[in-house]
């Protein structure tokens, strides 16, 4: 009901900023290719971050093969 009064992890949370930067890249070109570079480029590094905490996330969950 209130999905936005929930915590979100920080991985969602990298995700979101990511889409609406790439959405605020795409708007801007049409007017500043420069400024449009600039964003794209901050969008880029967040999801080289989103990349990195997803492996990590996947690592931590992965089942252990338990020797017995």
């Amino acid at each position: 009901m209130f999905t936005w009064l929930k915590n979100k992890n920080r991985l969602q949370r990298l995700r979101n900023k990511y889409c609406r930067l790439m959405k605020s890249s795409y708007l801007i070109a049409l007017k500043d290719k420069d400024k449009s570079d600039q964003i794209n480029m901050e969008a880029c590094a967040l999801l080289i971050e989103i990349k990195h905490l997803e492996t990590v996330e996947n690592l931590n969950i992965s089942p252990r093969k338990r020797s017995a």
